[in-house]
């Protein structure tokens, strides 16, 4: 009997050891959470038996139960590294189904799709026609490849000043080609349907009327309709249009493109002092964009940036959690399977309750301590040796009963 007992603790050990190397040989492993062995003793007595005098019968491994506390954050140069500081997982798509998973060390793969280094494709809420996601629906996060379509010109905002001083052009007939038809003039680009760029320019020319400007507009050289009038009061500020909308009429400027019409904005214009100046110039058009760029938000929201200065929500990052995480499956390469006892994935978004928020461009390290596992590798050989000389000593008094009996 005491040989099993004995027998029953090098086991327990035995399993304590193996636990604590592979933790340490985890230690650098990204989204790792250690284990610890518990044990349970072995108590069998029949119905006779006295409790008082009952002796035990070793010992077991009960659990190897997962520590899920968290790990230290390392920064890299990676936008699609992902690290959760929360108790959240990310969700992947394997060919077997759904994981969950602390380390996020995503790449594109040559489809587009954001997996992990299992090839497993991470899982997102599709963005809505509203401008939100869908929290109901996975669907796998996949980079758009395609550049972002053009934008046409539809109008412009100017910041400008306009001298109060100024008298009428010495030529009375405008004229773009002679500077003496006009008293000054300004430059943009605009776009068109097909996001080719155009030069717009708009020539100042002062009325004979008090505080009345004509602004004729061309785009690339050629006239935009007639010209149109501006008035401002005596203080300097813009009185007609009354709501500093100006609109010219529809241009032909690429023939495989729509007209393009402009509507300018006076509204910030003002005619002050003896000097012409142009502080800003904002129109709504842009060309097409490439894929310049990735972008994770702290609450998961993936978007594409592009050159052109544009961007699109591809997909919230879909987060979860668990009742009891400690009775999750492992699945191997730091994923993790849902199980009866660890109840259902509960699924969110990151901000939201406990699952914490997401760090783009950082790594959740393993949650090993790695001198407390030193520390534990001595106590668990400290009790090998100690079982070890125990089956010594009964072997020895085993060995003197069987001489008594010789």
């Amino acid at each position: 009997m005491p040989f099993n007992i004995s027998l029953s603790g090098l086991n327990a050990a035995s399993s304590d050891l193996e636990v604590t190397a592979n933790n340490i040989a985890n230690v650098n492993t990204t989204g790792f959470k250690q284990s610890r062995a518990e044990f349970a003793d072995l108590f069998a007595v029949s119905a006779q038996d006295v409790s008082a005098t009952a002796i035990g019968n070793g010992v077991r491994v009960a659990a190897v139960a997962q520590q899920f506390g968290q790990g230290n954050i390392e920064y890299t140069n990676n936008s699609l590294d992902l690290a959760i500081s929360g108790k959240g997982f990310f969700t992947v798509r394997s060919s077997s189904g759904l994981a969950y998973t602390r380390a996020g060390t995503f790449h594109p793969d040559r489809d587009g799709f954001v997996v992990n280094p299992q090839g497993e494709r991470l899982q997102v809420y599709p963005p809505t026609a509203a401008g939100g996601f869908d929290i109901s629906t996975l669907k796998d996060l996949q980079l758009i490849t395609s550049q972002s379509a053009p934008k046409a010109s539809t109008s412009a905002q100017l910041q400008l000043n306009l001298p109060a001083d100024a008298t009428p052009p010495a030529t009375a007939t405008f004229n773009p080609a002679d500077p003496t038809s006009f008293n000054q003039s300004t430059a943009f680009t605009v776009y068109d349907s097909l996001g080719a760029t155009h030069t717009a320019t708009l020539y100042f020319v002062k009325d004979a009327a008090n505080n009345t400007w004509d602004t004729h507009l061309y785009l690339d050289g050629n006239a935009a309709g007639p010209a149109q009038q501006v008035v401002f009061s005596q203080n300097g500020a813009l009185q007609s249009p009354a709501n500093g909308q100006v609109a010219f009429p529809a241009q032909t400027v690429n023939p495989g493109a729509a007209p393009l019409a402009l509507t300018l904005n006076f509204s910030n214009a003002t005619q002050y002092g003896n000097a012409f100046s142009v502080t800003g110039i904002q129109q709504d058009g842009y060309a097409t964009g490439r894929l310049s760029g990735i972008e994770v938000g702290s609450d998961g929201v993936v978007s594409a940036r592009f050159s052109n200065g544009q961007s699109s929500a591809l997909g919230q990052v879909a987060l979860a959690s668990f009742a009891d995480p400690q009775a999750l499956q492992q699945l191997g390469n730091t994923s993790w399977g849902e199980t009866f006892q660890s109840g259902q994935a509960v699924r969110g978004t990151a901000g939201t309750g406990n699952l914490g928020e997401i760090q783009s461009g950082a790594l959740e390290a393993s949650n090993v301590d790695l001198t407390a596992e030193l520390v534990n590798m001595i106590k668990a050989q400290r009790n090998y040796q100690a079982n070890a000389q125990m089956i010594s000593t009964d072997d020895k008094i085993t060995q003197t009963v069987i001489n008594m009996h010789g």
